[in-house]
C-alpha cells in the first residue's frame, strides 16, 4: 500500500511540474537533425558539448569582421541578458533558453541566423556539430 502511495503521490508531482525552459521538442528535432549530420560529416562524432558551446560562444576569431570577432561582440557575455548589434545598436533578446524559451525552435530562423552570425564571426559556415554544441551551451543556461 505505502509503495502504491508512493507511486501516485510522485506520478501527481511530475504531473504538475513544469517542463524546463530547454525542454522543447521542436528545438530537440534540430539537435537531433544537427547530430545526424554531425554524425554523417565525422562518423568519430560522440555528441554535443556545452564547453564546445561556450567557448565557441566567447573565443575571438582571428579571421572575423573586426567589429564582430566574437559571439560575445553582439550577444554579450552573459547571454542570459540582452545583446546590441555591433553594427546597427539593435537590441538582442537573450540568447540563453533560460531567459528567452522561444530560442532555437524556429529551424527556418535559426539556420538564417548562422548562416549570417557564423560568416561574420568564423568568416564561415558554422559546421552541424558546432551548431549543435552552440545550441546545447546556450541551452544549460
Amino acid at each position: 500500500m505505502k509503495t502504491t502511495t508512493l507511486l501516485a503521490a510522485t506520478a501527481a508531482l511530475l504531473a504538475a511540474t513544469p517542463l524546463p525552459a530547454w525542454a522543447d521538442p521542436a528545438r530537440d528535432a534540430l539537435l537531433a537533425d544537427y547530430a545526424v549530420q554531425a554524425k554523417a560529416a565525422d562518423p568519430a562524432f560522440g555528441g554535443f558539448s556545452a564547453a564546445r558551446g561556450q567557448s565557441l560562444y566567447a573565443t575571438k576569431h582571428a579571421d572575423a569582421a573586426p567589429e564582430t570577432p566574437a559571439c560575445q561582440a553582439c550577444h554579450g557575455e552573459d547571454p542570459r541578458q540582452p545583446g546590441q548589434n555591433a553594427k546597427t545598436g539593435k537590441v538582442i533578446e537573450p540568447m540563453a533558453v533560460s531567459a528567452n524559451a522561444k530560442r532555437f525552435t524556429v529551424k527556418d530562423d535559426v539556420e538564417k541566423w548562422f548562416g549570417r552570425n557564423c560568416k561574420a564571426v568564423l568568416s564561415r559556415d558554422c559546421t552541424p556539430a558546432e551548431k549543435g554544441d552552440y545550441i546545447t551551451f546556450l541551452s544549460a543556461r
